[in-house]
Order: structure tokens, then sequence, then C-alpha cells
């Protein structure tokens, strides 16, 4: 049986409310508890048409914590830096992946330092348009406690270089044949359609509550040709 996991990326002051708003009644209705990835310092030039939300911080923050909604760290800015893909080439961007160890770090630093200051100790992180390499693990590794990461397309979780890995493949509900699936949905961007689809899946599907799953699992050959096969149909 497939776990399935819901994931919200952006989460910041400068956001369409409306659609967070939205989200949260739905996911709420289905008793549903998400993780959620928090920009610490967003200057993402695409959110900054998005009215400032003075009370993200608290209460909005603060009660989605309360009920139990798993918050990460989302990189720092929200901005992207280089062309690389890193270990897990989703895309051809990155706020991380190809940046000098150094600098990953301090953006590591000040990210996890900002959440704490909101009361926020997020135990998983996962970078921007997905992309992060090696440094970026030695980053969190030395900077932070966290030891979790939200991404790369397996089959199931998995443990690398002193991290849990907790798969991500879809960045909308379907049917998949994994074990544990987790969909990327940016609320930000969301059509009426795409809630649509989301809540008859949760009518015809069990989501479960985000949760940090513990394994001592490797990647298995099948996860690697999953990976090859994803990552080929994104560029190849």
């Amino acid at each position: 049986m497939t776990t399935y996991f819901i994931r919200l990326d952006d989460a910041c002051p400068k956001r369409d409310i409306r659609k967070w708003d939205q989200m949260e009644i739905l996911l709420d209705k289905y008793h549903i508890k998400p993780l959620v990835g928090i920009i610490p310092s967003c200057e993402d030039p695409q959110m900054e048409h998005y009215p400032e939300d003075k009370a993200f911080w608290s209460p909005r923050v603060s009660a989605w914590q309360a009920k139990g909604w798993t918050l990460a760290l989302h990189g720092f800015e929200h901005c992207y830096f280089t062309q690389e893909g890193g270990i897990n080439p989703v895309n051809k961007r990155s706020e991380f992946a190809g940046l000098p160890y150094n600098e990953q770090a301090r953006k590591i630093r000040h990210g996890y330092a900002l959440l704490k200051q909101y009361g926020i100790n997020p135990q998983i992180f996962f970078a921007p348009a997905h992309t992060f390499d090696d440094n970026t693990l030695k980053a969190l590794q030395s900077e932070t406690s966290i030891r979790f990461i939200s991404d790369t397309p397996t089959n199931d979780v998995y443990v690398r270089n002193g991290f849990t890995f907790i798969p991500q493949q879809a960045g909308a509900v379907r049917s998949l044949p994994f074990k544990v699936v987790t969909f990327c949905y940016h609320p930000n961007t969301m059509q009426s359609t795409d809630f649509d689809k989301l809540e008859n899946f949760i009518k015809t599907h069990t989501v479960s509550d985000f949760r940090l799953i513990t394994t001592e699992r490797r990647l298995s050959l099948y996860d690697k040709l999953l990976m090859k096969l994803y990552y080929w149909r994104h560029h190849g």
C-alpha cells in the first residue's frame, strides 16, 4: 500500500493568502497535516506582487505548528544563483547547487536562525527548485540539527550521507506505484481545478499526515533506475 503525503511550498509573508487559506480549509476538512516549506527571508521577485501578511509568523505559522503541521526550512531567500542541478537535477537552476561551501553554510545558518527566532525548530529541509548538492548537506550538518530531506524521486525512504531522504515524485495528485509518495503543491500558483482534483483524490485515496520516517535502508538498484529515468524525462 502506498503512503501519500502532501507538501506545500513557498510559505512566507508575501504569498497568495486566499489560496493558502483555501488549501488550509481543504486539508483541515479531511484532517490531513502537510509538510510546509517556510522561506526564511524571501527575496524572490516573483512574489513581490503579493501583499505582505503582517500576521504570517504569528498567529498563522504558530497555528500551523500548534495543530501538528510539519514545518521545513525551504532555502533562504528563494533566489537562483546558478544553473546547476546538483544531486537532484529536476531543474537547471539553484539557490545552492554549485555555490562554494562557505556561501551555502552562510545561507543555511541565517535561514535556520531566523526560523528558530520565530519559534520554529525545523527538522527537515528542501531547496528551492529541488536543487542542492553535497555541500548543501555538509552545511546542514554543520549549521543545523536537520537530518531529513524532502526530495529525490525514489520508491521509498532511504539514508545517504547521514541524511534520511523522504522521496518527492510529483507536482499533483495521481496514483503512483511507489511505497512512499510526496505530492508537492505551490498554493500561490494553483487554479480552482487543481483544488478540485486534489479533493477528488483525497476522497478516493488515503492521504496520510506527514511524518518523519526513520530507516536504515540504502538506495536500491530500482531507486537508481527510477532517478535516472526521472531526470532523463526532465532533461532528455
